[in-house]
């Protein structure tokens, strides 16, 4: 097939926009995220769509910046920023991601006395992005071969931050590539880091926090930061979609 022809067929694969989160048992993802700040929903993208994103990857006129991560001394790949205005798939993914994902934030938000509400759509959060000149778009697709890993990290981006964000794995564990767990870790005040492996499937989301949460404490509920991250990969090629939820500076 001719490269013409590849990027017309990836293009029609992405402006499927199809509300892929209609499946997910949110009663359970929410009871999972409470109790230990991740939560695996199951699938959320078909095989062709994630040949789709991944296939898009080679075409620079979609994406805004690329990070080689050694550079930065984030660890050994890359990635790229999409560009406005997204893909219809990764927009209404990343839309109805937020607008479910809100009341938890809220709520969350109310248990560490923070009053400020998030707004029940995600075109009015993005107007709150704008005005603190938070205007760039922040969903991206991570890449990594051979030896490659990220360190744990936070993905903040500006003074207006939501707290939860979402990954899709792209690429099929132990046929594409070998390793690679994505690794959540989680902070409390005077107790050693604890370490989660997410096992994480083709096509499937996890959806985890991206900086603190509310934990049990002896006088309320007190914060426990969160870091999160991906194991070396030991063969092959890994992709993944992540949708971070606010913009960047």
């Amino acid at each position: 097939m001719s490269t013409t022809k590849a990027t017309k067929r990836a293009k029609a694969k992405l402006a499927q926009s199809t509300d892929a989160l209609a499946q997910v048992d949110w009663a359970r993802a929410e009871a999972e995220l409470d109790a230990r700040g991740w939560a695996v929903v199951g699938r959320v993208l078909s095989d062709a769509q994630c040949a789709a994103l991944i296939e898009g990857y080679t075409d620079e006129m979609r994406y805004r910046r690329t990070i080689v991560m050694a550079r930065h001394a984030y660890g050994e790949g890359e990635y790229k920023y999409f560009a406005g205005p997204l893909p219809p798939l990764v927009q209404t993914l990343r839309m109805n991601a937020y607008e479910r994902l809100a009341p938890i934030a809220n709520k969350w938000r109310a248990l560490l006395g923070e009053e400020a509400a998030f707004p029940a759509r995600h075109d009015a959060f993005l107007e709150q992005c704008r005005a603190a000149g938070q205007t760039k778009p922040t969903p991206l697709i991570l890449k990594y071969e051979n030896g490659g890993h990220n360190r744990l990290h936070q993905d903040r981006y500006g003074e207006v931050f939501f707290p939860l964000q979402v990954a899709v794995l792209l690429s099929r564990p132990d046929t594409d590539f070998e390793g690679g767990e994505f690794l959540m870790a989680e902070q409390r005040m005077r107790q050693q880091t604890r370490v989660d492996v997410v096992p994480l499937g083709f096509g499937e989301a996890v959806i985890f926090a991206g900086d603190v949460r509310p934990v049990s404490g002896k006088r309320g509920p007190v914060k426990a930061r969160m870091r999160h991250g991906v194991g070396e990969v030991r063969a092959g090629r890994r992709y993944t979609l992540g949708l971070i939820l606010h913009d960047a500076a």
